[in-house]
Protein backbone atom coordinates (compact mmCIF):
# COMPACT_ATOMS: atom_id res chain seq x y z
CA UNK A 1 0.00 0.00 0.00
CA UNK A 2 3.04 2.63 0.54
CA UNK A 3 4.41 1.63 -2.39
CA UNK A 4 1.16 2.11 -4.45
CA UNK A 5 0.53 5.63 -2.51
CA UNK A 6 3.72 6.73 -3.05
CA UNK A 7 3.60 5.80 -7.04
CA UNK A 8 0.53 7.45 -7.33
CA UNK A 9 1.16 10.54 -5.59
CA UNK A 10 4.74 10.95 -7.15
CA UNK A 11 5.95 11.18 -3.48
CA UNK A 12 9.20 9.69 -1.47
CA UNK A 13 8.43 6.76 -0.09
CA UNK A 14 9.18 7.58 3.53
CA UNK A 15 6.04 9.74 3.72
CA UNK A 16 3.70 6.51 2.84
CA UNK A 17 6.03 4.64 4.66
CA UNK A 18 5.59 6.08 8.29
CA UNK A 19 2.04 7.28 7.80
CA UNK A 20 1.12 3.69 7.36
CA UNK A 21 3.43 3.08 10.30
CA UNK A 22 1.73 5.38 12.51
CA UNK A 23 -1.76 4.06 11.77
CA UNK A 24 -0.80 0.46 11.69
CA UNK A 25 0.43 1.59 15.89
CA UNK A 26 -2.95 3.38 15.63
CA UNK A 27 -4.94 -0.11 15.66
CA UNK A 28 -2.67 -2.38 17.16
CA UNK A 29 -1.79 0.23 20.92
CA UNK A 30 -2.88 -1.00 24.05
CA UNK A 31 -3.58 -4.19 23.17
CA UNK A 32 0.11 -5.66 22.98
CA UNK A 33 3.53 -4.93 24.12
CA UNK A 34 6.84 -6.45 23.08
CA UNK A 35 9.48 -8.14 25.18
CA UNK A 36 13.05 -8.10 23.50
CA UNK A 37 14.54 -9.59 26.25
CA UNK A 38 12.66 -11.48 29.50
CA UNK A 39 11.35 -8.57 31.59
CA UNK A 40 11.98 -5.40 29.53
CA UNK A 41 8.66 -4.89 27.98
CA UNK A 42 8.11 -2.25 25.46
CA UNK A 43 4.53 -0.76 24.54
CA UNK A 44 3.91 -0.03 20.89
CA UNK A 45 2.81 3.42 20.40
CA UNK A 46 4.78 4.97 17.35
CA UNK A 47 5.73 8.38 16.55
CA UNK A 48 6.58 9.17 13.23
CA UNK A 49 7.20 12.60 11.66
CA UNK A 50 7.97 13.27 8.24
CA UNK A 51 9.38 17.37 7.21
CA UNK A 52 8.04 17.93 3.46
CA UNK A 53 8.17 21.05 2.16
CA UNK A 54 4.73 22.65 1.14
CA UNK A 55 3.63 21.05 -2.05
CA UNK A 56 4.81 18.04 -1.79
CA UNK A 57 1.28 16.48 -1.51
CA UNK A 58 1.43 15.07 1.79
CA UNK A 59 -2.18 16.09 2.43
CA UNK A 60 -2.83 13.20 -0.28
CA UNK A 61 -0.78 10.47 1.21
CA UNK A 62 -2.49 10.47 4.35
CA UNK A 63 -5.70 10.84 3.26
CA UNK A 64 -5.04 7.70 1.20
CA UNK A 65 -3.28 5.58 4.12
CA UNK A 66 -5.86 6.90 6.59
CA UNK A 67 -9.14 5.81 4.95
CA UNK A 68 -10.08 2.91 6.43
CA UNK A 69 -9.73 3.87 9.93
CA UNK A 70 -11.84 7.11 8.65
CA UNK A 71 -14.38 4.39 7.29
CA UNK A 72 -14.14 1.96 10.52
CA UNK A 73 -14.59 4.85 13.00
CA UNK A 74 -17.78 6.26 10.44
CA UNK A 75 -19.19 2.64 10.04
CA UNK A 76 -19.37 2.41 13.76
CA UNK A 77 -20.74 5.43 14.49
CA UNK A 78 -23.75 4.52 12.21
CA UNK A 79 -24.38 1.45 13.90
CA UNK A 80 -24.46 2.73 17.10
CA UNK A 81 -26.47 5.67 16.75
CA UNK A 82 -29.41 4.41 17.56
CA UNK A 83 -28.15 2.92 21.03
CA UNK A 84 -26.04 6.27 21.75
CA UNK A 85 -29.75 7.89 21.23
CA UNK A 86 -31.40 5.81 23.42
CA UNK A 87 -28.90 5.95 26.48
CA UNK A 88 -28.94 9.89 25.94
CA UNK A 89 -32.01 10.07 26.57
CA UNK A 90 -31.95 8.08 29.00
CA UNK A 91 -28.93 10.00 31.21
CA UNK A 92 -31.13 13.16 30.46
CA UNK A 93 -34.52 12.13 31.82
CA UNK A 94 -32.43 10.57 34.71
CA UNK A 95 -30.13 13.96 35.47
CA UNK A 96 -33.58 16.31 35.61
CA UNK A 97 -34.92 13.66 37.98
CA UNK A 98 -32.24 13.67 40.20
CA UNK A 99 -32.14 17.75 39.78
CA UNK A 100 -36.14 18.05 41.03
CA UNK A 101 -35.69 15.50 43.57
CA UNK A 102 -32.78 17.67 44.88
CA UNK A 103 -34.84 20.95 45.30
CA UNK A 104 -37.59 18.33 46.68
CA UNK A 105 -34.94 17.47 49.43
CA UNK A 106 -33.90 21.49 49.81
CA UNK A 107 -37.62 21.66 50.55
CA UNK A 108 -37.97 18.49 53.11
CA UNK A 109 -39.36 19.59 56.22
CA UNK A 110 -37.88 16.51 58.37
CA UNK A 111 -34.60 14.33 58.30
CA UNK A 112 -36.69 11.37 57.38
CA UNK A 113 -38.06 12.78 54.57
CA UNK A 114 -34.80 14.63 53.38
CA UNK A 115 -32.97 11.02 54.45
CA UNK A 116 -35.85 8.96 51.69
CA UNK A 117 -35.07 11.70 48.79
CA UNK A 118 -31.48 11.15 49.19
CA UNK A 119 -31.93 7.11 49.22
CA UNK A 120 -34.06 7.46 45.63
CA UNK A 121 -31.22 10.35 44.44
CA UNK A 122 -28.80 7.13 45.27
CA UNK A 123 -30.80 4.85 43.95
CA UNK A 124 -31.10 7.02 40.18
CA UNK A 125 -27.46 7.53 39.82
CA UNK A 126 -26.73 3.84 40.28
CA UNK A 127 -29.69 2.65 38.12
CA UNK A 128 -28.45 5.74 35.35
CA UNK A 129 -27.25 4.22 32.31
CA UNK A 130 -23.28 4.48 31.14
CA UNK A 131 -22.92 7.14 28.80
CA UNK A 132 -21.74 5.17 25.61
CA UNK A 133 -19.57 6.91 22.63
CA UNK A 134 -18.47 5.97 18.54
CA UNK A 135 -15.07 5.02 18.65
CA UNK A 136 -12.58 7.46 17.97
CA UNK A 137 -8.91 5.95 16.45
CA UNK A 138 -7.64 9.50 16.31
CA UNK A 139 -7.24 13.47 16.32
CA UNK A 140 -5.94 16.00 14.52
CA UNK A 141 -5.81 19.06 16.92
CA UNK A 142 -6.31 18.65 20.37
CA UNK A 143 -5.22 20.48 23.21
CA UNK A 144 -3.22 18.21 25.91
CA UNK A 145 -6.18 18.50 28.01
CA UNK A 146 -8.66 17.49 25.34
CA UNK A 147 -5.94 13.97 24.54
CA UNK A 148 -6.30 13.11 28.12
CA UNK A 149 -10.29 13.19 28.14
CA UNK A 150 -9.61 11.20 24.65
CA UNK A 151 -7.50 8.73 26.27
CA UNK A 152 -10.10 8.35 29.04
CA UNK A 153 -12.62 8.31 26.91
CA UNK A 154 -11.95 5.73 24.50
CA UNK A 155 -9.89 2.58 25.88
CA UNK A 156 -6.83 4.25 27.20
CA UNK A 157 -5.69 5.00 23.17
CA UNK A 158 -5.57 7.53 20.76
CA UNK A 159 -3.72 8.88 18.12
CA UNK A 160 -2.55 12.11 16.43
CA UNK A 161 -2.66 11.78 12.70
CA UNK A 162 -2.10 15.35 10.92
CA UNK A 163 -0.79 17.21 8.19
CA UNK A 164 0.06 20.31 9.50
CA UNK A 165 2.36 21.25 12.50
CA UNK A 166 -0.50 22.10 14.69
CA UNK A 167 0.17 19.50 16.74
CA UNK A 168 3.78 20.66 17.45
CA UNK A 169 2.43 24.40 17.98
CA UNK A 170 -0.27 23.22 20.50
CA UNK A 171 2.60 21.17 22.26
CA UNK A 172 4.80 24.15 22.92
CA UNK A 173 2.20 26.01 24.17
CA UNK A 174 0.11 27.88 21.59
CA UNK A 175 -3.37 27.70 23.87
CA UNK A 176 -1.23 28.05 27.70
CA UNK A 177 0.87 31.40 27.05
CA UNK A 178 3.96 29.33 25.64
CA UNK A 179 3.90 27.21 28.31
CA UNK A 180 4.50 23.75 26.98
CA UNK A 181 2.73 20.43 28.18
CA UNK A 182 4.60 17.96 26.93
CA UNK A 183 3.53 15.19 30.36
CA UNK A 184 0.47 13.44 28.25
CA UNK A 185 2.41 12.94 24.98
CA UNK A 186 5.69 11.55 27.17
CA UNK A 187 3.29 9.54 29.41
CA UNK A 188 1.35 8.34 26.00
CA UNK A 189 4.25 6.80 24.08
CA UNK A 190 5.53 5.32 27.47
CA UNK A 191 2.75 3.59 28.52
CA UNK A 192 3.10 5.26 32.01
CA UNK A 193 0.13 5.65 34.15
CA UNK A 194 -1.62 9.27 34.01
CA UNK A 195 -3.14 10.24 37.11
CA UNK A 196 -4.44 13.91 37.28
CA UNK A 197 -6.66 15.52 39.89
CA UNK A 198 -7.31 19.10 39.50
CA UNK A 199 -10.30 21.60 40.39
CA UNK A 200 -11.95 21.45 36.81
CA UNK A 201 -10.85 17.74 35.94
CA UNK A 202 -10.16 14.34 37.40
CA UNK A 203 -8.17 11.77 34.84
CA UNK A 204 -6.91 8.77 35.90
CA UNK A 205 -5.78 6.37 33.31
CA UNK A 206 -3.78 3.27 33.97
CA UNK A 207 -1.61 2.69 30.10
CA UNK A 208 -1.93 5.42 28.49
CA UNK A 209 -0.97 4.55 24.40
CA UNK A 210 -0.34 7.59 22.47
CA UNK A 211 0.72 7.17 18.70
CA UNK A 212 1.71 10.12 16.30
CA UNK A 213 1.76 10.62 12.83
CA UNK A 214 2.63 14.07 12.48
CA UNK A 215 3.65 15.39 8.11
CA UNK A 216 4.71 18.55 8.05
CA UNK A 217 6.34 21.57 6.82
CA UNK A 218 10.45 22.17 7.52
CA UNK A 219 10.30 25.63 8.55
CA UNK A 220 7.28 25.44 10.87
CA UNK A 221 8.33 22.38 12.51
CA UNK A 222 12.51 24.23 13.04
CA UNK A 223 10.22 27.15 14.98
CA UNK A 224 8.41 25.12 16.65
CA UNK A 225 10.18 21.84 17.87
CA UNK A 226 13.72 23.89 18.40
CA UNK A 227 13.04 24.73 22.03
CA UNK A 228 15.12 23.36 24.59
CA UNK A 229 12.66 21.51 26.34
CA UNK A 230 11.20 19.87 23.83
CA UNK A 231 14.90 18.17 23.33
CA UNK A 232 15.74 17.83 27.20
CA UNK A 233 12.48 16.20 28.05
CA UNK A 234 13.42 13.07 25.65
CA UNK A 235 10.36 14.14 23.42
CA UNK A 236 12.37 14.95 19.71
CA UNK A 237 14.35 11.51 20.53
CA UNK A 238 10.86 9.49 20.58
CA UNK A 239 9.85 10.44 17.14
CA UNK A 240 10.98 8.17 13.89
CA UNK A 241 11.86 10.64 11.86
CA UNK A 242 12.53 11.43 7.72
CA UNK A 243 13.89 14.36 5.48
CA UNK A 244 12.88 12.88 2.19
CA UNK A 245 14.30 14.63 -0.82
CA UNK A 246 11.64 16.62 -2.65
CA UNK A 247 10.03 15.16 -6.24
CA UNK A 248 8.62 18.71 -6.98
CA UNK A 249 10.07 20.00 -10.12
CA UNK A 250 10.27 16.18 -11.33
CA UNK A 251 7.15 15.12 -11.44
CA UNK A 252 4.93 13.82 -14.42
CA UNK A 253 2.08 16.44 -14.66
CA UNK A 254 0.56 14.05 -17.05
CA UNK A 255 1.41 10.79 -15.28
CA UNK A 256 -1.46 9.06 -13.38
CA UNK A 257 -1.49 6.10 -11.70
CA UNK A 258 -4.26 5.01 -9.56
CA UNK A 259 -3.60 2.84 -6.70
CA UNK A 260 -5.00 -0.67 -7.68
CA UNK A 261 -8.15 -1.58 -5.97
CA UNK A 262 -7.00 -5.05 -5.23
CA UNK A 263 -4.51 -3.09 -3.33
CA UNK A 264 -6.66 -0.63 -1.43
CA UNK A 265 -9.20 -3.81 -0.63
CA UNK A 266 -6.90 -5.64 0.66
CA UNK A 267 -5.43 -2.78 2.97
CA UNK A 268 -8.82 -2.07 4.06
CA UNK A 269 -9.40 -6.04 5.54
CA UNK A 270 -5.62 -6.06 6.81
CA UNK A 271 -6.57 -2.65 8.56
CA UNK A 272 -10.33 -4.05 9.96
CA UNK A 273 -8.76 -7.42 10.52
CA UNK A 274 -6.38 -5.36 13.36
CA UNK A 275 -9.25 -3.54 14.74
CA UNK A 276 -11.42 -6.49 15.08
CA UNK A 277 -12.49 -6.68 18.96
CA UNK A 278 -11.61 -2.93 19.30
CA UNK A 279 -13.92 -1.94 21.45
CA UNK A 280 -14.54 -4.78 23.92
CA UNK A 281 -12.66 -3.54 27.42
CA UNK A 282 -9.11 -3.76 27.53
CA UNK A 283 -7.43 -5.73 30.09
CA UNK A 284 -3.71 -6.40 30.33
CA UNK A 285 -1.81 -6.35 26.80
CA UNK A 286 -0.91 -9.48 25.26
CA UNK A 287 2.96 -9.47 25.02
CA UNK A 288 4.84 -10.78 21.84
CA UNK A 289 7.99 -12.44 22.56
CA UNK A 290 11.26 -12.45 19.70
CA UNK A 291 12.19 -15.71 18.55
CA UNK A 292 15.95 -16.32 18.91
CA UNK A 293 16.89 -15.81 15.65
CA UNK A 294 15.25 -12.57 16.24
CA UNK A 295 16.17 -11.98 19.59
CA UNK A 296 20.07 -12.15 18.38
CA UNK A 297 19.48 -9.36 15.54
CA UNK A 298 17.89 -7.43 17.69
CA UNK A 299 20.97 -8.03 20.04
CA UNK A 300 23.42 -7.13 17.21
CA UNK A 301 21.86 -3.70 16.23
CA UNK A 302 21.76 -3.02 20.25
CA UNK A 303 25.02 -3.10 20.50
CA UNK A 304 26.68 -1.52 17.56
CA UNK A 305 24.27 1.50 18.34
CA UNK A 306 25.56 1.36 22.03
CA UNK A 307 29.61 1.12 20.59
CA UNK A 308 28.72 4.57 18.81
CA UNK A 309 27.04 6.85 20.83
CA UNK A 310 29.51 7.38 23.79
CA UNK A 311 31.52 10.15 23.51
CA UNK A 312 33.21 10.59 20.11
CA UNK A 313 30.90 7.74 18.93
CA UNK A 314 29.39 8.69 15.23
CA UNK A 315 26.12 8.80 17.36
CA UNK A 316 27.22 11.29 19.81
CA UNK A 317 25.19 14.40 19.18
CA UNK A 318 22.41 12.29 18.59
CA UNK A 319 22.20 9.65 21.51
CA UNK A 320 19.34 10.53 22.92
CA UNK A 321 17.63 9.53 20.30
CA UNK A 322 20.17 6.31 18.95
CA UNK A 323 19.47 5.40 22.93
CA UNK A 324 15.92 4.68 22.41
CA UNK A 325 16.62 2.86 19.11
CA UNK A 326 16.80 -0.39 19.74
CA UNK A 327 13.48 -0.49 22.08
CA UNK A 328 11.63 1.52 18.88
CA UNK A 329 12.59 -1.20 16.41
CA UNK A 330 11.31 -3.69 19.06
CA UNK A 331 7.87 -2.08 18.44
CA UNK A 332 8.16 -1.74 14.98
CA UNK A 333 9.12 -5.44 14.40
CA UNK A 334 6.13 -6.53 16.96
CA UNK A 335 3.47 -3.80 14.29
CA UNK A 336 4.86 -6.03 11.37
CA UNK A 337 4.37 -8.72 12.46
CA UNK A 338 0.89 -8.14 13.30
CA UNK A 339 0.70 -7.05 10.37
CA UNK A 340 1.68 -9.77 8.59
CA UNK A 341 -0.02 -12.35 10.90
CA UNK A 342 -2.79 -10.76 12.71
CA UNK A 343 -4.23 -10.81 15.86
CA UNK A 344 -3.19 -14.22 16.48
CA UNK A 345 0.54 -13.32 16.15
CA UNK A 346 2.13 -14.28 19.51
CA UNK A 347 5.65 -13.54 18.59
CA UNK A 348 8.23 -11.58 16.54
CA UNK A 349 9.76 -13.44 13.86
CA UNK A 350 13.17 -12.46 12.33
CA UNK A 351 11.86 -11.75 9.29
CA UNK A 352 9.87 -8.86 11.20
CA UNK A 353 12.61 -7.94 13.27
CA UNK A 354 14.99 -8.02 9.93
CA UNK A 355 12.48 -5.21 8.10
CA UNK A 356 12.15 -3.24 11.31
CA UNK A 357 16.05 -2.87 11.56
CA UNK A 358 16.55 -2.63 7.86
CA UNK A 359 14.26 0.47 8.28
CA UNK A 360 15.99 1.87 11.44
CA UNK A 361 19.48 1.62 9.68
CA UNK A 362 17.93 4.18 6.86
CA UNK A 363 16.16 6.25 9.23
CA UNK A 364 19.57 6.83 11.19
CA UNK A 365 20.34 9.55 8.78
CA UNK A 366 17.34 10.84 8.19
CA UNK A 367 16.92 11.63 12.43
CA UNK A 368 20.55 13.47 11.84
CA UNK A 369 19.23 15.22 9.13
CA UNK A 370 16.19 16.22 11.93
CA UNK A 371 18.20 16.88 14.60
CA UNK A 372 20.12 19.65 12.38
CA UNK A 373 17.07 20.70 10.92
CA UNK A 374 15.55 21.29 14.46
CA UNK A 375 18.64 23.15 15.66
CA UNK A 376 19.26 20.39 18.53
CA UNK A 377 22.53 18.74 17.78
CA UNK A 378 24.12 20.72 19.96
CA UNK A 379 27.57 20.30 18.67
CA UNK A 380 26.31 21.38 15.36
CA UNK A 381 25.07 24.50 16.41
CA UNK A 382 28.09 25.13 18.38
CA UNK A 383 30.17 24.93 14.90
CA UNK A 384 27.88 27.49 13.39
CA UNK A 385 28.54 29.62 16.25
CA UNK A 386 32.09 29.44 15.23
CA UNK A 387 31.53 30.11 12.18
CA UNK A 388 29.68 32.99 12.55
CA UNK A 389 31.95 34.68 14.82
CA UNK A 390 35.14 34.29 12.62
CA UNK A 391 33.06 35.74 9.60
CA UNK A 392 31.59 38.59 11.64
CA UNK A 393 35.50 39.23 12.75
CA UNK A 394 36.82 38.83 9.33
CA UNK A 395 39.49 35.94 10.55
CA UNK A 396 41.80 34.20 8.57
CA UNK A 397 43.28 32.51 11.28
CA UNK A 398 42.77 32.16 14.83
CA UNK A 399 43.71 30.28 18.30
CA UNK A 400 41.42 28.18 20.54
CA UNK A 401 41.86 30.94 23.13
CA UNK A 402 40.80 33.44 20.91
CA UNK A 403 37.47 31.63 20.10
CA UNK A 404 36.93 31.01 23.89
CA UNK A 405 37.49 34.46 24.85
CA UNK A 406 35.73 35.73 22.17
CA UNK A 407 32.34 33.31 22.77
CA UNK A 408 33.10 33.49 26.68
CA UNK A 409 28.98 33.05 26.93
CA UNK A 410 29.21 29.78 25.05
CA UNK A 411 32.07 28.36 25.75
CA UNK A 412 32.84 28.37 29.32
CA UNK A 413 34.37 24.83 28.49
CA UNK A 414 36.68 24.02 26.31
CA UNK A 415 35.94 20.18 25.97
CA UNK A 416 32.78 22.01 24.37
CA UNK A 417 34.69 24.65 22.06
CA UNK A 418 36.64 21.57 21.09
CA UNK A 419 33.76 19.57 20.04
CA UNK A 420 32.71 22.16 17.89
CA UNK A 421 36.40 23.03 16.42
CA UNK A 422 36.35 19.46 15.67
CA UNK A 423 33.43 19.32 14.06
CA UNK A 424 34.71 22.01 11.14
CA UNK A 425 38.03 20.21 10.89
CA UNK A 426 35.94 17.30 10.00
CA UNK A 427 33.86 19.47 7.95
CA UNK A 428 37.18 21.03 6.15
CA UNK A 429 35.81 24.32 7.13
CA UNK A 430 39.14 25.34 9.97
CA UNK A 431 42.34 23.69 9.90
CA UNK A 432 44.77 23.16 12.70
CA UNK A 433 48.49 23.61 12.09
CA UNK A 434 51.50 24.85 14.40
CA UNK A 435 52.67 28.20 14.49
CA UNK A 436 56.48 28.33 15.56
CA UNK A 437 56.76 31.06 18.23
CA UNK A 438 60.23 32.98 19.36
CA UNK A 439 61.14 31.85 22.00
CA UNK A 440 58.10 29.63 23.00
CA UNK A 441 56.76 26.41 22.24
CA UNK A 442 54.95 26.56 18.89
CA UNK A 443 50.96 27.10 19.70
CA UNK A 444 48.15 25.58 17.83
CA UNK A 445 46.18 27.80 14.82
CA UNK A 446 43.24 27.04 13.12
CA UNK A 447 43.20 28.49 9.86
CA UNK A 448 39.95 29.02 7.64
CA UNK A 449 38.78 27.47 4.46
CA UNK A 450 39.24 30.93 2.19
CA UNK A 451 35.95 29.40 0.67
CA UNK A 452 34.12 30.38 3.78
CA UNK A 453 34.36 33.90 2.76
CA UNK A 454 33.13 33.69 -0.47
Amino acid sequence: MARAVSESTQTPPALAVLACLAVLATCVQRRYEVEPVPGYFEPTPLWCAVASAAGTRKSSVLHAIQVPIVGWEKLNADRMRRDIARVNAARAVSKQKIARLLQDAAKAKDATEREAIRAEIEQEELTQPDEIRAPRLFTSDATPERVQGLLAEHGERMAVLSDEAGSFQIMGGLYSGGQAHLDVYLQGHAGSSMRVDRASRAVHIDRPALSMGLLVQPGTLADVAGSKRFRDSGLLARFLWAIPESTVGRRDVRRHIPIPEHVQEAYKRGIFGLLEGWGEPVGKPKVLSLTEPARELWFDFAQQIENEQGEGGVYESIADWTSKLPGQLARVAAILELAEMGLAADEVSELSMRRSLQLGGLLIEHARAAFGLLGTDAVDSDAAAVVRWVIGNGLQEFTRRDAQKGQEGRFRSVDRLQKALDRLEAGDVVRSTKRRNKGAPPSLVYRVNPRLST
